[in-house]
């Protein structure tokens, strides 16, 4: 399972590696730049506001199909006709609910009108990602790999021919990213919809009742858990602009959009590896087989990118919003270098909590994000009013942190793994020689770019001094005999 996990994690990886970091700082950050800081930050709250109750349109259904077709391969035929009908079903549920709280906590026609866009995005990206489930679940993870990319080539084009395809005499309008965002899912749906058919041998939708209510009973706290790592993922910027008086919230709201932008780009690699994880978890802890060389496998690679990441953007805060911005920069970099640390701990949750899910520990997930969804909502009421944009960025870096830790302790308890105080003295020293790194490297040439590519090239060699990175072990890996 190792040589399947690091050849299907390398292609992944260097699919998205080659077109996301594009989408997100070439077309997403352009757009930021033309619409302005207040346009962004109105479509960015509306947004995550329909990201909000996105479990209205799953209700757990994919991460427990994951689970199950990597377990069950059989199974794929008798659910897949139902459970369309299912994701049709919840898609109004989620209309309905959605619109009823916009309207509830006085959004304007006009944020309504582009709330009805972004929630027909939500549905289609949910019935996406259900269709990859099936796909990864069955171990084609070559496949879900290049439908993981798909969408965001296909947005890149729409906008790229916008933005600078001199198209229309018209400015570029904040409306035509979300339309070409409904394109894109379009297209990537009926796409993935035909591979998964096939594989299905599908040949009619089945309304069943009792299966229904099958499927949402075993569902159901895989529902809890993503509606509770929603809202403490996605609340920040609500709760910034509901804060805030008039125009001052969609600007903190914008602020943090562009701090949050390179953190969400990061969250792409340790959200790849949950995605080649979870099913062959399931599928191990089914066969039996022991899954520590697996997870530290996955841990120490993810510790290893994240602390890099987390301490390198840190120091080099100011330039990397400089080079991306040309509005808010300061503030930017005030909340980003906050901001960044989060993603050691969101890499933690994807490797430690994926091994709990996989594992069927849905009820003690659930109190751990209940836990940090609570810790973020009363650190943002009491925090955003004072400190703005920088007070929700505190918030969100002690519930993500308190949630990892939570984390891993239960998979130490559950797993009876034991500690290993000579690999935690090593990350203990790993991270210090990237503070040391950091600050060094922040001294050597008048172009700081040249500083940083030092500082990434001097950490990586350090990981390998410390033995954290075995690049040997790594090709051995690769050449090996499947045995799993």
């Amino acid at each position: 399972m190792k040589k399947k996990f690091l050849s299907n994690l390398i292609l992944i990886l260097f699919l998205n590696l080659l077109i996301k970091p594009f989408w997100i700082l070439g077309i997403d950050r352009t757009v930021q730049n033309v619409v302005g800081a207040e346009e962004y930050g109105f479509y960015f709250v509306i947004f995550n506001f329909s990201f909000l109750f996105n479990i209205f349109l799953d209700l757990g259904i994919t991460n427990y199909n994951n689970r199950n077709i990597a377990q069950h391969n059989h199974l794929l035929n008798k659910h897949f006709s139902g459970i369309v009908i299912i994701k049709l079903f919840l898609a109004v549920v989620y209309t309905i609910v959605t619109f009823s709280f916009g309207l509830a906590i006085g959004f304007n026609a006009h944020q309504l009108g582009l709330l009805g866009f972004l929630a027909f995005n939500q549905f289609l990206l949910s019935f996406i990602l259900y269709l990859r489930s099936n796909i990864s679940g069955l171990l084609m993870f070559r496949a879900d790999s290049f439908l993981s990319v798909l969408d965001r080539v296909l947005m890149i084009i729409i906008c790229g021919v916008l933005i600078w395809g001199h198209v229309t005499s018209s400015s570029f309008q904040i409306e035509w990213f979300v339309y070409a965002q409904t394109s894109a899912y379009l297209l990537t749906a009926l796409i993935a919809l035909i591979v998964v058919i096939k594989k299905a041998a599908f040949k009619r939708l089945n309304w069943n009742i009792p299966f229904f209510i099958m499927i949402i009973k075993q569902s159901f706290p895989f529902a809890v858990l993503v509606l509770l790592m929603t809202f403490y993922n996605r609340i920040d910027p609500v709760m910034i602009e509901r804060l805030l008086p008039d125009k001052l919230g969609d600007t903190e709201a914008g602020i943090y959009a562009s701090a949050y932008r390179l953190l969400d780009a990061a969250n792409m690699i340790a959200y790849l590896f949950s995605v080649l994880l979870l099913p062959l978890f399931a599928r191990m802890i089914k066969n039996r087989e022991p899954v520590v060389h697996v997870i530290k496998m996955a841990a120490t690679l993810l510790i290893i990118i994240s602390s890099i990441v987390a301490f390198g953007c840190h120091f080099y805060s100011y330039e990397l919003m400089d080079l991306l911005y040309v509005a808010h920069v300061e503030q930017s970099a005030e909340v980003f270098r906050l901001l960044i640390f989060g993603y050691i701990a969101i890499s933690t949750t994807y490797v430690f909590g994926t091994l709990l899910t996989a594992n069927g520990n849905l009820k003690m997930l659930n109190f751990v994000a209940a836990g940090g969804m609570v810790i973020n909502l009363v650190m943002n009421l009491v925090l955003v009013p004072r400190l703005f944009a920088v007070g929700s960025a505190y918030a969100s870096l002690v519930a993500q942190f308190l949630t990892a830790i939570v984390q891993v302790f239960l998979v130490q308890r559950i797993f009876k793994f034991e500690v290993n105080y000579k690999f935690l003295a090593t990350i203990v020293a790993f991270v210090a020689g990237l503070i040391v790194i950091n600050y060094l490297s922040r001294m050597l040439f008048d172009n700081w770019m040249y500083n940083f590519v030092v500082m990434v090239v001097a950490s990586l060699l350090l990981a390998m001094i410390l033995k954290l990175l075995n690049i040997r072990g790594f090709i051995t890996i690769l050449r090996s005999e499947e045995t799993g």
